[in-house]
């Protein structure tokens, strides 16, 4: 069976760890002299690399060329050819366990745990013990956890990732060492995307890989899950027409189009546009949000220039060439549209009829602005 790419391109090392770079500084510091905690929590949104961090602490605290190597040590960096390594990478490591809070979240699976804890590692220096979805525990088994947690065995290190930090006790947070893993931008995650595509021989276009980050909102593993899904479907060559038509989601310059429409009042183009969109299969709801954060966007430009440099670090040169433009277009009456398309989002949800609220939204927004 072939590898996921997600898993094919995991990071094994902190250095590829992309978009954690406060993360990656202070833990690579730590493992260079040798002064790993031992209990961490990682919190952040999902697929932004908590878990592939936990696997990283693991090859650190047990790879067998730092022990011996004391000039490799000190680059804070896993060997990734050593058997402790290789193992751990392939999920065969004995010492490195990962559980999944969701199903194992009662005080009898902590204490089965603590149990397990009280033997020596039997293949490595330490035993790793990762708790994925770490929020789902039970509140017994925080509590069976709490005495571990101050008092761990001296080759134990405990890592818990969550989603939802602020369901974590304040009691078990104030007995880790607590890091915050950030959404990552859509540049990213193409950047990471360009790299898989050459390293797989797909041709895809920049148009076609921005779509897909976009769509990721954020979450590497969500990027590279949906380009495995796509190669799949359509072989070594990707068009942006390609992903439109697996994710329901219309590409940039579309949607960029339609809101120009929407900002210099062209109301029978709009309602045909539209129409287009729900004939090629596209979500409407998807759409709709699109629409909504695409004018936000443009008013935010409009009555503060200064954040085109945050919206730059999202956008592609051209991408953001077209939302100045459009910046320009943007008028104080613009700001009942985005109200009108978000009171359509909201009644879109509940309809069997999205099309509907949709476009009375349009000619709401834009009939009384022709007049």
């Amino acid at each position: 069976m072939a590898l996921a790419i997600y898993r094919k391109y995991r990071p094994a090392t902190f250095d590829a760890l992309l978009g954690q770079e406060l993360t990656v500084r202070i833990l690579k510091e730590a493992a260079k002299t040798g002064n790993l905690a031992h209990a961490y929590l990682f919190a952040g949104p999902r697929g932004t690399g908590k878990t592939t961090t936990a696997r990283l602490i693991a090859k650190i605290a047990n790879c067998e060329t730092r022990t011996k190597d004391e000039k490799f040590r000190a680059k804070g960096e896993p060997c990734n050819q050593c058997t402790a390594c290789r193992e751990i990478d392939e999920g065969r490591f004995l010492d490195v366990m990962e559980i999944d809070a969701a199903s194992n979240r009662g005080i009898d699976d902590i204490r089965e745990l603590k149990e397990n804890l009280r033997a020596a590692p039997s293949m490595g220096r330490y035993k790793i013990i990762i708790f994925d979805e770490a929020h789902q525990l039970s509140k017994d088994a925080w509590n069976a956890l709490l005495k571990t947690l101050e008092e761990p065995p001296a080759q134990v290190i405990l890592i818990l990732a969550t989603t939802e930090v602020e369901k974590v006790p304040p009691t078990i947070t104030s007995r880790t060492q607590t890091f915050h893993f950030r959404s990552v931008t859509r540049d990213e995650i193409a950047e990471k995307l360009a790299m898989v595509a050459k390293a797989e021989s797909v041709k895809a276009s920049e148009e076609a890989l921005d779509l897909i980050a976009s769509a990721a909102e954020g979450s590497f593993r969500d990027a590279e899950s949906l380009f495995d899904q796509l190669i799949t479907f359509r072989g070594k060559e990707l068009s942006v027409e390609d992903v439109e038509k697996m994710i329901g989601k219309v590409a940039f310059t579309k949607l960029s189009g339609f809101v120009e429409l929407l900002l210099r009042k062209n109301l029978d183009d709009a309602l045909a546009r539209v129409e287009e969109i729900q004939d090629g299969g596209y979500s409407l709801l998807q759409f709709t949000k699109d629409v909504v954060q695409y004018l936000r966007r443009v008013a935010v430009l409009s009555y503060q220039p200064a954040m085109e440099k945050k919206f730059a670090a999202e956008l592609t040169d051209e991408h953001m060439k077209t939302l100045l433009t459009h910046a320009k277009l943007f008028a104080p009456e613009h700001l009942e549209l985005i109200k009108t398309f978000i009171r359509a989002y909201s009644q879109m949800r509940y309809s069997q009829f999205p099309l509907i609220p949709l476009e009375v939204a349009i000619i709401e927004g834009l009939s009384a602005r022709r007049e």
